[in-house]
């Protein structure tokens, strides 16, 4: 009865504190086994003003992954500076979202395994997310690819394979770097350059890795 009996506080320092205690259940048990039993005890309130504050288990969950995906878009926009090279703003928008990771890693859980594997509409939420980040990152290399070959209408189909490519990798990279002891944000953002770079620098250098031209039709059926 003791978490009943809380001090009062504004309602939206309440709620970011019941926002606080579901995503580290969320993340650290999953959506299925988390209680909002041991989220009001976490939060130091009652089961039932959770309800009256977030109306349901799916509702809250849906909180979380809002607040949590506004916070890393923003993070990985604030790292960037813009009158920086191309690399160096990869570099730091990498590096911010390693960062951001890393110190939230239940957060991560939250937004990369269980919003993903629980259908509609947790998975397109994260879409939204994901989509706002790919859109910022096509722009971040295309934006060097148009410089760098002095041709402001370069096609964005260009670059935008690469960056969705790019973002895939670096969530998944996020999820080992956290998974494993010892790795900074900083290493993941390193290992993620040096897998990502060599490419997309010869690409906005104007020299572009090709596949090797077909065989000749004749030789195919021979």
């Amino acid at each position: 009865m003791g978490a009943v009996k809380t001090k009062r506080m504004p309602r939206a320092v309440r709620e970011q504190q019941m926002l606080d205690a579901a995503v580290r259940i969320f993340g650290q048990r999953g959506y299925m086994a988390a209680s909002m039993d041991e989220i009001a005890e976490l939060a130091g309130v009652s089961k039932p003003l959770v309800y009256l504050y977030l109306n349901s288990k799916e509702d809250l969950f849906t909180a979380c992954i809002r607040r949590e995906a506004k916070a890393l878009v923003e993070a990985v926009r604030a790292g960037v500076q813009t009158d920086l090279p191309s690399d160096r703003q990869l570099w730091e928008g990498l590096g911010a979202f390693f960062a951001h990771t890393a110190r939230n890693p239940d957060a991560w859980a939250v937004l990369h395994l269980q919003a993903r594997t629980h259908g509609e509409p947790f998975a397109a939420e994260v879409a939204a997310m994901r989509e706002e980040i790919v859109a910022f990152v096509t722009q971040l290399i295309l934006t060097g690819a148009r410089e760098a070959h002095h041709d402001p209408d370069l096609p964005e189909r260009e670059v935008a394979g690469l960056a969705e490519a790019l973002v895939g990798a670096a969530e998944s990279l996020a999820a080992w770097a956290n998974a494993t002891p010892g790795i900074t944000a900083r290493q993941a953002a390193a290992t993620m350059m040096n897998f990502a770079w060599a490419g997309l620098g010869d690409l906005i250098a104007g020299q572009p890795w090709a596949p090797p031209e077909e065989e000749q039709a004749g030789d195919r059926a021979g």
